[in-house]
């Protein structure tokens, strides 16, 4: 009996196995080089996911800022809301060299005096104060035919601006062989920088007109050459028409600038043709 309570004894007080028996593995501890590694690695990741928040936070800041203030420095007769996108791949390290490689801004609900369009600019080497010129910028604006005959009118012509597949028309009157023709013209539209050249295609007479040859009815209007219709007088001052593209019921036309401050006194501005 004293011999079974002393091996439950020996048992239950957990007592170590002979010598010469089997030991329980030990721990293994993490490679010193490994340590040393994490130690470098884990503050470097954290810099990086630190600076990559602080650009997202001032691409943020700074596309709101250019966004306000060009809201803030809009004529009366127009109303936009406009989103600023900033490209490139660090803010901060353009806003460090004082100026951004390409920004976005778009307009989509625009208003002039009341008649919708909307409005996309693409600038490049625009300047982190902007009181300072950008480089250069191309836009687009995209705009309906009953927008466009709020905002333009042709000189000569009556009655409404149509647009059609690659051509407008309109309606106009001139002295043809002493009488005055009452016409209806449809002609192709093509930018020249300050103006848009209209090249009269296909004509037709108005009824009361008396026998009035088409033909030379074309060569009278084209006599002197495309009809300038000055665009500089709708845009600000320096701003060059480079192209047109007009579509049934529609027409976007392309527009580019350089070396203007993007300010009070440009949005306010008109070019002239003279």
């Amino acid at each position: 009996m004293s011999d079974q309570r002393d091996q439950s004894t020996e048992v239950l007080s957990g007592a170590q196995p002979p010598a010469g028996g089997p030991a329980a593995p030990a721990r293994r501890g993490r490679p010193r080089w490994l340590k040393t590694l994490l130690r470098i690695v884990i503050p470097v990741v954290v810099v990086v996911l630190l600076l990559v928040v602080a650009d997202a936070v001032t691409r943020a800041v700074a596309e709101q800022r250019v966004a306000a203030e060009i809201e803030k420095n809009l004529p009366s007769s127009v109303k936009a809301d406009v989103t600023v996108h900033i490209g490139g791949f660090s803010v901060l390290a353009q806003s460090l060299e004082g100026s951004f490689s390409d920004v976005d801004l778009v307009a989509p609900h625009a208003t002039v005096n009341g008649a919708p369009l909307s409005a996309a600019i693409h600038a490049t080497g625009v300047p982190a104060d902007l009181s300072k010129p950008i480089q250069s910028a191309t836009g687009t604006l995209t705009i309906s035919q009953d927008s466009l005959n709020k905002l333009v009118t042709i000189p000569g012509a009556k009655g409404d601006i149509t647009l059609g597949d690659g051509v407008l028309g309109y309606d106009g009157s001139i002295d043809l062989l002493g009488l005055p023709v009452d016409y209806t013209v449809s002609a192709t539209a093509k930018a020249n920088g300050t103006t848009v050249l209209l090249t009269p295609g296909k004509a037709t007479v108005s009824a009361g007109s008396g026998n009035v040859s088409i033909t030379k009815l074309i060569q009278a209007l084209t006599a002197s050459g495309p009809f300038p219709l000055c665009a500089a007088q709708y845009l600000p001052d320096g701003v060059q028409v480079s192209d047109i593209h007009v579509t049934p019921n529609r027409a976007t036309v392309t527009l580019t600038a350089s070396n203007f401050v993007m300010d009070e006194k440009f949005l306010h501005s008109k070019g002239s043709c003279s």
